[in-house]
């Protein structure tokens, strides 16, 4: 019996080709998620005309400190207080120009919701949490307040007219009767929500 001068060896010039093979599809049907991020629409950047000069009662102050403190028109405040706190003042109405406003028309505090700004500033080592806590319950003012005005002039809440607004789904002839009334409820209580430095005069 004649003897073997050696193993066998197996044939591997196509296993490059199956590892080629199975890369390409693993990166073709594999879906990478992405993050969502923070839903924010920031306004065009259009430079105003003419000087503006803003009333230092029309600000309404939030500042953060880095232990997450909240100190509002001066004063401490719990995060709680926050969101009444931002629509009393959006809702005053102190010019008595607002006649969908139910304020107090305090003169110390703002004109009208459209002159009315919300400054908010933080520090440094402020956490990101409480950063982005504090700008959900300031936006929860606009909203509160908007959804007010939404329901009394449309039966609905106006973040749900504005979600189907903006759903690339609705149909086009939904969006463009939502459009008028998104626009009319946002002109009523505008977001002017600062997050730079405002200086007033």
């Amino acid at each position: 019996m004649p003897r073997r001068k050696g193993a066998p060896e197996v044939n591997a010039g196509s296993m490059a080709d199956i590892a080629f093979l199975l890369l390409i599809f693993f990166l073709v049907t594999t879906t990478i998620e992405t993050d969502a991020g923070l839903d924010r629409m920031l306004p065009p950047m259009e430079p105003p005309e003419e000087d503006v000069v803003i009333k230092q009662k029309n600000i309404f102050t939030v500042n953060i400190n880095k232990n997450g403190q909240l100190l509002v028109e001066d004063e401490l405040m719990d995060l709680k207080n926050l969101r009444k706190a931002a629509m009393d003042f959006l809702e005053n109405g102190a010019d008595g120009s607002c006649n969908y406003c139910s304020g107090r028309k305090d003169p110390a505090s703002s004109d009208n919701p459209t002159k009315a700004i919300i400054s908010l500033k933080n520090d440094r080592e402020t956490k990101y949490s409480t950063y982005i806590t504090v700008q959900n319950e300031l936006v929860g003012a606009y909203n509160d307040l908007r959804n007010r005005e939404a329901q009394k002039s449309f039966g609905r809440d106006f973040t749900d007219m504005e979600a189907e607004y903006l759903n690339p789904e609705t149909p086009s002839n939904v969006r463009d009767d939502l459009k008028d009334k998104v626009k009319q409820i946002q002109d009523k209580f505008p977001q002017k929500l600062s997050e730079a430095e405002t200086t007033s005069n």
